[in-house]
Protein backbone atom coordinates (compact mmCIF):
# COMPACT_ATOMS: atom_id res chain seq x y z
CA UNK A 1 0.00 0.00 0.00
CA UNK A 2 1.73 3.34 -0.95
CA UNK A 3 -0.44 5.10 1.57
CA UNK A 4 -1.61 3.24 4.41
CA UNK A 5 -5.40 3.29 4.91
CA UNK A 6 -6.70 4.16 8.22
CA UNK A 7 -9.36 2.43 9.74
CA UNK A 8 -11.15 4.20 12.74
CA UNK A 9 -12.01 0.80 15.11
CA UNK A 10 -14.55 1.01 17.57
CA UNK A 11 -15.17 -1.63 20.01
CA UNK A 12 -16.25 -1.72 24.08
CA UNK A 13 -14.54 -4.91 24.77
CA UNK A 14 -11.13 -3.74 25.03
CA UNK A 15 -9.21 -7.20 24.37
CA UNK A 16 -11.10 -7.93 21.21
CA UNK A 17 -10.55 -4.02 20.22
CA UNK A 18 -6.70 -4.61 20.66
CA UNK A 19 -6.92 -7.48 19.28
CA UNK A 20 -8.39 -6.63 16.01
CA UNK A 21 -6.03 -3.31 16.28
CA UNK A 22 -2.84 -5.85 16.26
CA UNK A 23 -4.34 -7.70 13.66
CA UNK A 24 -5.05 -4.95 11.34
CA UNK A 25 -1.47 -3.32 12.09
CA UNK A 26 0.01 -6.36 10.70
CA UNK A 27 -1.85 -6.50 7.96
CA UNK A 28 -0.65 -3.26 6.67
CA UNK A 29 -3.11 -0.55 8.01
CA UNK A 30 -3.03 1.99 10.12
CA UNK A 31 -5.87 0.97 12.86
CA UNK A 32 -6.91 3.58 16.16
CA UNK A 33 -9.11 1.97 19.01
CA UNK A 34 -11.69 4.05 20.89
CA UNK A 35 -13.71 2.43 23.24
CA UNK A 36 -17.47 3.71 23.27
CA UNK A 37 -19.31 5.55 20.31
CA UNK A 38 -18.13 9.26 22.11
CA UNK A 39 -15.21 8.83 21.94
CA UNK A 40 -15.13 7.05 18.28
CA UNK A 41 -16.89 10.32 17.41
CA UNK A 42 -14.34 12.65 18.95
CA UNK A 43 -11.77 10.91 17.24
CA UNK A 44 -13.09 10.78 13.79
CA UNK A 45 -13.36 14.71 13.78
CA UNK A 46 -9.78 15.16 15.24
CA UNK A 47 -8.82 12.31 12.83
CA UNK A 48 -8.63 11.31 8.71
CA UNK A 49 -9.64 7.87 8.57
CA UNK A 50 -10.53 5.66 5.32
CA UNK A 51 -13.07 3.20 6.93
CA UNK A 52 -14.89 2.37 10.15
CA UNK A 53 -15.52 -0.82 11.85
CA UNK A 54 -17.49 -0.33 14.95
CA UNK A 55 -19.40 -2.50 17.64
CA UNK A 56 -23.18 -1.70 17.17
CA UNK A 57 -23.89 -2.13 21.36
CA UNK A 58 -21.65 0.19 23.03
CA UNK A 59 -22.00 1.74 26.07
CA UNK A 60 -21.99 5.69 26.39
CA UNK A 61 -22.97 5.83 22.72
CA UNK A 62 -24.23 3.16 20.37
CA UNK A 63 -22.50 2.53 16.93
CA UNK A 64 -25.72 3.81 15.40
CA UNK A 65 -26.22 6.98 16.88
CA UNK A 66 -22.36 6.96 16.17
CA UNK A 67 -22.71 6.45 12.34
CA UNK A 68 -25.54 8.45 12.04
CA UNK A 69 -23.28 11.64 13.45
CA UNK A 70 -19.99 10.95 11.64
CA UNK A 71 -22.30 10.98 8.60
CA UNK A 72 -23.07 14.26 8.84
CA UNK A 73 -19.36 15.03 8.54
CA UNK A 74 -19.09 12.65 5.92
CA UNK A 75 -21.70 10.26 4.28
CA UNK A 76 -19.03 8.96 1.85
CA UNK A 77 -16.88 7.11 4.46
CA UNK A 78 -17.18 3.17 4.53
CA UNK A 79 -18.80 1.44 7.68
CA UNK A 80 -19.00 -2.16 8.99
CA UNK A 81 -20.52 -2.75 12.16
CA UNK A 82 -19.68 -5.41 14.48
CA UNK A 83 -22.67 -7.33 16.14
CA UNK A 84 -23.64 -10.16 18.31
CA UNK A 85 -26.93 -9.81 17.62
CA UNK A 86 -28.28 -11.27 14.49
CA UNK A 87 -31.72 -9.37 14.52
CA UNK A 88 -33.14 -7.91 11.16
CA UNK A 89 -34.44 -5.16 12.18
CA UNK A 90 -30.43 -4.20 13.52
CA UNK A 91 -29.36 -5.38 10.13
CA UNK A 92 -32.12 -3.19 8.22
CA UNK A 93 -31.39 -0.26 10.65
CA UNK A 94 -27.65 -0.35 9.97
CA UNK A 95 -28.33 -0.68 6.49
CA UNK A 96 -30.66 2.46 5.99
CA UNK A 97 -27.86 4.16 7.90
CA UNK A 98 -25.43 3.81 5.54
CA UNK A 99 -23.44 0.34 6.55
CA UNK A 100 -22.05 -0.93 3.94
CA UNK A 101 -21.17 -4.30 5.44
CA UNK A 102 -22.28 -6.46 8.60
CA UNK A 103 -20.27 -8.68 9.86
CA UNK A 104 -22.05 -11.26 13.17
CA UNK A 105 -19.75 -12.09 16.13
CA UNK A 106 -17.92 -14.45 16.32
CA UNK A 107 -16.10 -14.09 13.02
CA UNK A 108 -12.90 -14.58 12.07
CA UNK A 109 -9.95 -11.82 11.69
CA UNK A 110 -9.72 -13.03 7.90
CA UNK A 111 -13.59 -12.64 6.72
CA UNK A 112 -12.77 -8.99 8.24
CA UNK A 113 -10.06 -8.28 6.23
CA UNK A 114 -11.87 -9.59 2.98
CA UNK A 115 -14.10 -7.67 3.83
CA UNK A 116 -12.03 -4.39 4.33
CA UNK A 117 -10.53 -5.25 1.29
CA UNK A 118 -13.46 -5.63 -1.08
CA UNK A 119 -15.33 -2.49 0.27
CA UNK A 120 -11.80 -0.31 0.08
CA UNK A 121 -11.30 -1.73 -3.65
CA UNK A 122 -14.83 -0.67 -4.72
CA UNK A 123 -14.13 2.65 -3.44
CA UNK A 124 -10.60 3.18 -5.04
CA UNK A 125 -12.19 1.52 -8.48
CA UNK A 126 -15.47 4.21 -7.89
CA UNK A 127 -12.70 7.17 -7.72
CA UNK A 128 -11.08 5.99 -10.78
CA UNK A 129 -14.28 5.69 -12.96
CA UNK A 130 -14.81 8.10 -15.93
CA UNK A 131 -17.39 10.83 -15.34
CA UNK A 132 -20.24 9.20 -16.64
CA UNK A 133 -23.84 10.75 -17.02
CA UNK A 134 -27.03 8.65 -18.05
CA UNK A 135 -30.29 9.95 -19.63
CA UNK A 136 -32.83 8.00 -18.02
CA UNK A 137 -35.89 9.68 -20.03
CA UNK A 138 -36.57 13.04 -18.90
CA UNK A 139 -33.57 12.83 -16.26
CA UNK A 140 -30.01 13.09 -16.23
CA UNK A 141 -28.35 11.00 -13.59
CA UNK A 142 -24.50 12.01 -13.07
CA UNK A 143 -22.41 8.76 -11.37
CA UNK A 144 -19.97 11.35 -10.41
CA UNK A 145 -22.21 14.10 -8.09
CA UNK A 146 -24.25 11.46 -7.31
CA UNK A 147 -27.11 13.63 -8.39
CA UNK A 148 -30.47 12.86 -10.48
CA UNK A 149 -32.20 16.17 -12.32
CA UNK A 150 -35.47 16.28 -13.77
CA UNK A 151 -36.14 20.22 -14.98
CA UNK A 152 -35.07 22.17 -12.54
CA UNK A 153 -35.19 19.55 -9.65
CA UNK A 154 -32.23 17.85 -8.86
CA UNK A 155 -31.84 15.14 -6.01
CA UNK A 156 -28.33 14.20 -3.97
CA UNK A 157 -28.58 10.61 -4.24
CA UNK A 158 -27.05 8.47 -1.71
CA UNK A 159 -23.85 6.40 -2.25
CA UNK A 160 -25.73 3.29 -2.41
CA UNK A 161 -28.87 4.79 -4.11
CA UNK A 162 -26.33 6.03 -7.14
CA UNK A 163 -24.45 2.45 -7.46
CA UNK A 164 -27.74 0.66 -7.92
CA UNK A 165 -29.08 3.26 -10.41
CA UNK A 166 -25.42 3.03 -12.02
CA UNK A 167 -25.72 -0.92 -12.13
CA UNK A 168 -29.24 -0.45 -13.56
CA UNK A 169 -28.83 2.27 -16.12
CA UNK A 170 -25.94 0.40 -17.62
CA UNK A 171 -28.30 -2.74 -17.98
CA UNK A 172 -31.11 -0.17 -19.04
CA UNK A 173 -34.22 -2.43 -20.52
CA UNK A 174 -32.11 -5.31 -20.00
CA UNK A 175 -32.20 -7.76 -17.09
CA UNK A 176 -29.87 -6.51 -13.93
CA UNK A 177 -29.08 -10.14 -12.44
CA UNK A 178 -29.97 -10.28 -8.52
CA UNK A 179 -26.90 -11.68 -7.39
CA UNK A 180 -24.28 -9.70 -9.63
CA UNK A 181 -25.82 -6.78 -8.03
CA UNK A 182 -25.82 -7.73 -4.71
CA UNK A 183 -22.44 -8.95 -4.87
CA UNK A 184 -21.51 -6.21 -6.95
CA UNK A 185 -22.30 -3.27 -4.78
CA UNK A 186 -22.90 -5.11 -1.28
CA UNK A 187 -20.20 -7.84 -1.69
CA UNK A 188 -22.54 -10.57 -0.21
CA UNK A 189 -25.86 -11.95 -1.86
CA UNK A 190 -26.97 -13.11 1.73
CA UNK A 191 -30.48 -12.83 2.90
CA UNK A 192 -29.92 -9.38 4.96
CA UNK A 193 -28.30 -7.32 2.10
CA UNK A 194 -30.97 -8.81 -0.61
CA UNK A 195 -33.68 -6.86 1.67
CA UNK A 196 -31.56 -4.00 2.23
CA UNK A 197 -31.59 -4.13 -1.85
CA UNK A 198 -35.43 -3.97 -2.24
CA UNK A 199 -35.51 -1.30 0.29
CA UNK A 200 -32.98 0.97 -2.33
CA UNK A 201 -35.07 0.00 -5.04
CA UNK A 202 -38.37 1.60 -3.58
CA UNK A 203 -36.17 4.47 -3.02
CA UNK A 204 -35.09 4.63 -6.38
CA UNK A 205 -39.04 4.21 -7.72
CA UNK A 206 -39.82 7.09 -5.84
CA UNK A 207 -36.78 9.37 -7.25
CA UNK A 208 -37.81 8.39 -10.67
CA UNK A 209 -41.49 8.78 -10.57
CA UNK A 210 -42.10 12.37 -11.82
CA UNK A 211 -41.24 10.84 -15.63
CA UNK A 212 -44.29 8.22 -15.84
CA UNK A 213 -42.33 6.72 -18.65
CA UNK A 214 -39.74 5.04 -16.90
CA UNK A 215 -39.82 1.96 -14.47
CA UNK A 216 -38.32 -0.25 -12.03
CA UNK A 217 -39.69 -3.83 -12.38
CA UNK A 218 -39.24 -6.96 -11.11
CA UNK A 219 -38.45 -10.05 -12.87
CA UNK A 220 -39.39 -12.70 -10.62
CA UNK A 221 -36.66 -14.98 -9.43
CA UNK A 222 -34.06 -13.23 -11.60
CA UNK A 223 -33.99 -9.66 -10.51
CA UNK A 224 -35.04 -6.02 -11.69
CA UNK A 225 -35.31 -4.04 -14.91
CA UNK A 226 -35.30 -0.57 -15.88
CA UNK A 227 -37.69 0.52 -18.04
CA UNK A 228 -36.75 3.45 -20.56
CA UNK A 229 -37.88 5.20 -23.57
CA UNK A 230 -34.67 5.46 -24.48
CA UNK A 231 -34.08 3.17 -27.73
CA UNK A 232 -30.24 3.90 -28.45
CA UNK A 233 -29.22 0.62 -26.52
CA UNK A 234 -30.53 -1.33 -29.50
CA UNK A 235 -29.30 0.54 -32.67
CA UNK A 236 -25.76 -1.23 -31.62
Amino acid sequence: MDERMRILLCEDDENLGMLLREYLQAKGYEADLFLNGDEGVKGYQKGKYDMIVTDVMMPVKDGFTMIQEIKQINSEVPVIFLTAKTMKEDILEGFKIGADDYISKPFSMEELTLRIEAILRRVRGKKVKENTMYNIGNFTFDTQKQLLTIGDKQTKLTTKESELLSLLCSHANEILQRDYALKNIWIDDNYFNARSMDVYITKLRKHLKADPSIEIINIHGKGYKLITPDEEQQEA
